[in-house]
């Protein structure tokens, strides 16, 4: 369960009055917490998709690297996948070496090219992830899941945080015999609101699986 939002309510008591909490020294008050948690079904879906090539010479290394990607980016576009819904996040040209008898000998080149894609369509998300190994694709991870209206979800987690708090306000101030006032001081506090829960992280072999991957994206 990911919970979106909390708030932390400060009130103070009716019974002292307005020109009185003005000169006393620290007005009485009570501190409580509420939480708010609203759940949602995700709508959205964020994948990386990487390819690495090798080859004795650096550049044919790169070469065979970005004749991947590029195809791999080509049947992403056939699926509906907008150009500016993939990111490149990683660029990488490494000298791999063999060791034997304590001695490194020089084994070729392998580079790497990893790029972030978001998918609007979960339905589609499974086609994607084998469409990509069978385009060449070696790694797939990071899949994570989302939902587009995230601000409006986390504000209605925090009207039912504060309605959360403001009920105990005044469960304990009645059984003070007391009252609340007003409230002096709300503060709002996040946990689990940082951004799109993970969901999985895997490697793929070159080969394309004859089943297609399923992907459920539960609930957040």
């Amino acid at each position: 369960m990911n919970k979106i939002g909390c708030a932390v309510v400060l009130l103070a008591f009716s019974s002292v009055a307005p020109a009185l909490a003005q000169t006393a020294p620290e007005t009485p008050s009570i501190v409580v917490s509420g939480e708010g948690i609203v759940k949602a079904t995700p709508d959205q879906a964020w994948v990386r998709i990487g390819a690495e090539s090798r080859s004795k010479n650096s550049k044919d290394a790169q070469q065979r690297n970005a004749e991947v990607m590029t195809a791999i980016q080509q049947k992403l576009a056939s699926f509906g996948i907008p150009k500016e819904a993939i990111k490149t996040v990683g660029v990488d040209l490494q000298l791999e070496f063999d060791y034997q008898n304590g001695k490194q000998t020089p084994r070729g080149y392998v580079a790497r090219n990893t790029i972030e894609v978001r998918v609007d369509d979960l339905a589609k998300v499974g086609n994607v992830l084998d469409a990509a190994v069978g385009s060449g694709a070696t790694t797939i991870h990071g899949l994570r899941f989302d939902v587009k209206a995230r601000e409006a979800i986390e504000q209605e987690a925090l009207k039912t945080a504060v309605g959360s708090a403001m009920t105990k306000a005044n469960a304990i101030a009645a059984g003070a015999k007391r009252g609340v006032d007003r409230i002096l001081r709300i503060e709002e506090t996040f946990t689990g609101g940082d951004g799109p829960r993970p969901m999985m992280e895997r490697a793929v072999m070159m080969k394309m699986a004859d089943t297609p991957t399923p992907i459920e994206a539960g609930e957040i």
